[in-house]
């Protein structure tokens, strides 16, 4: 795939920062990603009215922040799969968010760990595709999609 955008891979539409469903959104791997501005509770550390690509879990208590836009399984120009995750309402805990991923239409699964709850880290995937993620922290959970491109375009 080239030129593939992150989105969220779920048949039901992403939640808004209000909890909303999101409009323009498509069955299968088509959920877009946010680039208008950071929800309130998702914006601290970041200036002004902050502009990064961003993908909501379904249920809308936790956000993807993306810097490694798009994602992809081969990185050559040595950045990273680099995604902040934000969570409302936000731990209390340092409980480690366990994060159990399953390529789409396959039995393919993997699990990754972000030590200290949501935060900083980099998620790097065995293949390119559609992989639906089942996140789990401090007592909660919500799930996404996102799509990992071959290779950068």
């Amino acid at each position: 795939m080239s030129a593939v955008l992150l989105a969220g891979c779920t048949s039901g539409q992403p939640a808004t920062p209000d909890g909303v469903p999101a409009t323009g959104t498509s069955a299968g791997c088509g959920s877009r990603v946010e680039t208008g501005a950071l929800p309130d509770w998702a914006d601290a550390g970041f200036s002004g009215d902050a502009r990064v690509p961003h993908v909501f879990g379904a249920k809308g208590d936790i956000v993807a922040v993306l810097f490694g836009h798009p994602l992809t399984q081969v990185r050559s120009d040595g950045s990273s799969n680099k995604i902040l995750w934000v969570s409302r309402p936000a731990p209390t805990s340092s409980d480690t968010l366990a994060i159990t991923a399953t390529l789409d239409g396959t039995d393919t699964r993997v699990a990754r760990e972000v030590a200290g709850g949501p935060g900083p880290s980099i998620i790097d995937l065995p293949q390119a595709g559609c992989w639906h993620l089942e996140l789990r922290w401090a007592g909660h959970t919500d799930t996404m999609a996102l799509v990992y491109a071959e290779q950068m375009p």
